[in-house]
C-alpha cells in the first residue's frame, strides 16, 4: 500500500498545482510568482553560474522560441498510450465481449486527431504582411478599450488591426490572435482557430474513449475473478473481506502498465475537458483567450462613474464587444471574415 499512498500524494499535488495555476492565471503578482522569486533568491548563490546560464538558456529555448520539443513529446506520449492499448487492452476487451467496432473507435479518433493536428500545425494562423495589412485594418472595428485606433506594433512598426497581437515567440503579428500553443508549435489565430478547437475536442474524445474501454475491461476482470467476495489475511493473521483498496492493489500488481495508463488518461481527459469548455465558451461569445485575459479587471478608459459619461460603443462585460450572436460567432470561427468585409455590431 506504500506505493499506492505515494501515487495518491503525487496525484493530489499535481491537481492542486493545476488548480492554483488556473486560480491565479492572468494576475501579475501571484503566490507562485512570489514563491518562485524567493526560491531563486535563496538557491541562486549555491548554484554555479554556468549551470544557471544553461538553465536560463534551456527555459528560454523551450518557452520563448519556436521549437518542436513539446510537439515530439506529445507524439511520444500518444504513441506510448496507443502501444499499450493495442498490446494489452485491445485483446482483453475482445475477450470481455466488447464489440470490435467499439475497440476500433480510438483508431478512428486518432486518424481524425492527426488530420486536424496537421492542419493546426501547418496552416498560417493569419500573419500580417505588407500585402494584406491595409485590408486587415478594415476587418474588425476598434472597441477603444482593448484595441485603440492608431496603436502601433513596436516590433513590426505598423498600425495594429483590431484584435491582432504580436507574438514574441514567432516574431510576427497575427490577426485575431488567441495564443501561441507550444504543443502544435504555432500561433492560434483567425485562420486556424477552428482546427485548434477540433484538435482539443478530438484529443479529449480519444482520452475519454480509451479510459472508458480500459475501465470497463478492469471492471469485468474484477467481476470474473471473484475477488470482491474473497478474503485475505492481515498482519495479525485474521481474515478480512476484500475492500476497494485491496482490489486496487490487486489491479496494480496484475496490470501495472494498464492502471498507470488509465490514471494518465483520466488526468488528461479532465484537464483537456476544462480547457476545451473554456475555448468553446470563447468561440460562442466571439472572444480570444488574449482578449479574455486582458479584459480581466480592465475597466473602460472612456467611462467615468462620476461624470456620467459612457462610451458610444456597445460593450458587454460577459460576452465582449465582438459578440454577434452564438451562431454568427461560431460561423466566424469556421469561416473567418474576409479582409474586404467589415464586422457588424
Amino acid at each position: 500500500m506504500d506505493f499506492l499512498t505515494l501515487f495518491s500524494v503525487y496525484v493530489v499535488v499535481v491537481l492542486t498545482c493545476i488548480a492554483l495555476v488556473c486560480r491565479y492565471s492572468g494576475q501579475q503578482q501571484t503566490p507562485f510568482g512570489r514563491l518562485y522569486s524567493t526560491f531563486t533568491q535563496v538557491v541562486s548563490p549555491w548554484i554555479p553560474q554556468c549551470i544557471q546560464n544553461i538553465c536560463h538558456r534551456t527555459v528560454h529555448r523551450l518557452f520563448h522560441q519556436r521549437n518542436n520539443f513539446f510537439l515530439y513529446l506529445h507524439l511520444l506520449l500518444e504513441a506510448a498510450v496507443y502501444a499499450e492499448y493495442s498490446y494489452e487492452v485491445f485483446g482483453f476487451c475482445l475477450e470481455m465481449d466488447t464489440t470490435l467496432v467499439n475497440v476500433c473507435v480510438p483508431y478512428v479518433l486518432l486518424a481524425l486527431k492527426n488530420y486536424v493536428f496537421y492542419l493546426c500545425y501547418s496552416r498560417d494562423p493569419g500573419t500580417l504582411t505588407k500585402k494584406n495589412h491595409a485590408a486587415q485594418l478594415k476587418v474588425y472595428q476598434y472597441d477603444e478599450k482593448l484595441f485603440q485606433v492608431g496603436a502601433v506594433c513596436p516590433t513590426c512598426q505598423w498600425l495594429k488591426p483590431a484584435r491582432s497581437k504580436h507574438c514574441r515567440v514567432c516574431n510576427r503579428c497575427v490577426q485575431r490572435f488567441d495564443h501561441h500553443c507550444i504543443w502544435v508549435n504555432n500561433c492560434i489565430g483567425a485562420h486556424n482557430t477552428r482546427y485548434f478547437l477540433l484538435y482539443l475536442l478530438s484529443v479529449c474524445a480519444m482520452a475519454g474513449d480509451i479510459a472508458v474501454l480500459t475501465a470497463d475491461m478492469l471492471f469485468h476482470v474484477v467481476l470474473r475473478s471473484g475477488i470482491l467476495h474473497a478474503h485475505y489475511l492481515d498482519d495479525q493473521g485474521q481474515q478480512q473481506p476484500s475492500r476497494m483498496l485491496f482490489v486496487i492493489q490487486h489491479l496494480f500488481m496484475t496490470f501495472p502498465r494498464i492502471v498507470f495508463m488509465l490514471g494518465f488518461l483520466i488526468f488528461v481527459f479532465f484537464l483537456l475537458a476544462g480547457y476545451s469548455m473554456f475555448h468553446c465558451y470563447l468561440a460562442l461569445v466571439n472572444q480570444t483567450s488574449n482578449e479574455w485575459f486582458k479584459r480581466k479587471g480592465h475597466g473602460c478608459q472612456h467611462c467615468h462613474p462620476v461624470s456620467g459619461h459612457h462610451c458610444a460603443t456597445s460593450y458587454n462585460p460577459i460576452r465582449g464587444f465582438y459578440h454577434r450572436g452564438f451562431l454568427r460567432n461560431l460561423g466566424e470561427i469556421f469561416w473567418p471574415l474576409c479582409p474586404t468585409k467589415k464586422k457588424d455590431n
